[in-house]
């Protein structure tokens, strides 16, 4: 298949990564990629439904609801904490640069060069500003495209420095993000802030900024409640289009080197079963356990605290930083584990929703309008946690539904066939 972007056909790119130590068929290693892949895409989901539901800041904070979030104790918010949120991120993060590398193994192999991966991004970029800015504000695929074009200029690292860059970036990220946080929690909701006349003037000028935080999602949230769209989108592209820019600076740190460990684990191996099981299994199951335990102590000082605004900010982003890392790659461990033994009809249908997890993300997001704007079942804002879940176990359902039927008939999910059409200026065939 001829690129038609590159002027320089056939020409070597000195940028070609080595190949994985101990290389197996690629069908295995992409079906390895599509089961965690779909497993990540469903969790996240799960991760973002209270943001879809109810107002963008009860993703962190419970307050924010705009019903009672049927949740004593706040169990749920923990449960959640511990076992779903920024782990499907992550997931999916490292499988984002494991994709980087795999679509330029193939690229070389046809005399492509790292300009049509640039290309590629550009488009995703495209599309991420298409959903942040007409249908939901939570989007993460901007951030993806423009870290990943910085990733790019990375391939030509060998992969103990991809993957100690990555590892050290991370650790630098995590150290600023909680200390950036620590400080206004514990200026706020220990006795560090009443230490003295200038601390105390302070804590109450950090105080006093939660109103006009909160304050700045009504106007989304009225939109949403009444059903205007026309007004959401005005505000998104009035008030909120900055949002991408500063949603890249604050994941910076973690979405970066993720993607570098992602391309290290790739071309070392690990998603082809090159690591030994027994080894992936231990210390998958230590990252696990040792992550989530942090996890839970964590919750529990949040909870400690009332579930305060700076409490649940510094919990989720700051001081879980860390040990999401741990958890991260022991889940990813284990799923390359266990992927192999995956094989009965769930298993198929996991990774058919893994195939398509570019539509079924988009998808998603679509979906949820129509469950929760006003100009549609108008949902938002009326179900409570449980209820939320509900919604989430029918969309991955339904996730699990459609994807293998399509797929059984077609080559690629809708929108990875469109994708691909614009990557390379030409329309491929989509029936199989």
């Amino acid at each position: 298949m001829k690129n038609t972007l590159t002027p320089d056909q056939g020409a070597a790119d000195l940028t070609a990564p080595t190949p994985p130590v101990a290389p197996v068929a690629a069908a295995e290693r992409i079906d390895t990629l599509d089961f965690i892949r779909g497993l990540a895409v469903m969790g996240i989901l799960a991760a973002n439904i209270v943001a879809f539901g109810q107002p963008f800041e009860a993703y962190m904070y419970p307050a924010a609801f705009l019903t009672d979030p049927a949740d004593p104790g706040g169990w749920m918010w923990i449960a959640q904490f511990v076992l779903i949120d920024g782990k499907m991120r992550g997931l999916f993060t490292l499988l984002f640069g494991a994709g980087m590398v795999l679509f330029m193994e193939k690229a070389w192999a046809r005399g492509a060069t790292r300009w049509l991966q640039a290309w590629r991004l550009v488009i995703l970029m495209m599309f991420g500003m298409i959903h942040f800015f007409f249908i939901w504000a939570g989007d993460i695929l901007f951030y993806y495209a423009l870290f990943g074009l910085i990733a790019l200029t990375c391939l030509r690292w060998q992969v103990k420095t991809q993957l100690w860059v990555g590892l050290a970036g991370y650790l630098v990220g995590a150290l600023i993000m909680g200390a950036s946080l620590t400080v206004p929690w514990a200026m706020t909701e220990t006795s560090f802030g009443d230490s003295s006349p200038e601390l105390i003037e302070e804590s109450a000028e950090i105080r006093a900024s939660i109103e006009p935080a909160l304050a700045a999602g009504k106007v989304p949230t009225q939109a949403i409640l009444s059903g205007d769209y026309g007004a959401l989108v005005n505000h998104r592209i009035t008030q909120q289009w900055s949002e991408p820019l500063t949603n890249a600076a604050l994941f910076g740190f973690e979405t970066l080197p993720l993607i570098l460990i992602g391309m290290a684990f790739y071309r070392l191996g690990f998603f082809s079963g090159a690591f030994d099981r027994a080894k992936l299994l231990k210390w998958g199951w230590i990252g696990l356990i040792a992550g989530g335990i942090a996890h839970l102590v964590i919750g529990l000082v949040v909870k400690a605290g009332g579930f305060s605004y700076f409490g649940t900010l510094a919990g989720f982003i700051g001081w879980s930083t860390l040990p999401r890392l741990w958890m991260v790659l022991g889940l990813a461990a284990l799923l390359v584990a266990f992927a192999p033994f995956a094989t009965g009809w769930l298993g198929d249908r996991v990774r058919a929703a893994g195939r398509a997890a570019f539509t079924n993300y988009l998808g998603t997001s679509v979906l949820m309008m129509l469950v929760f704007h006003g100009w549609a079942l108008g949902l938002f804002g009326q179900l409570n946690r449980p209820q939320l879940y509900i919604v989430v176990a029918l969309t991955c359902a339904l996730m699990l539904a459609w994807s293998k039927p399509w797929l059984d008939r077609y080559r690629y999910g809708p929108l990875e066939w469109l994708w691909r059409c614009l990557t390379y200026r030409q329309i491929f065939p989509l029936r199989r």
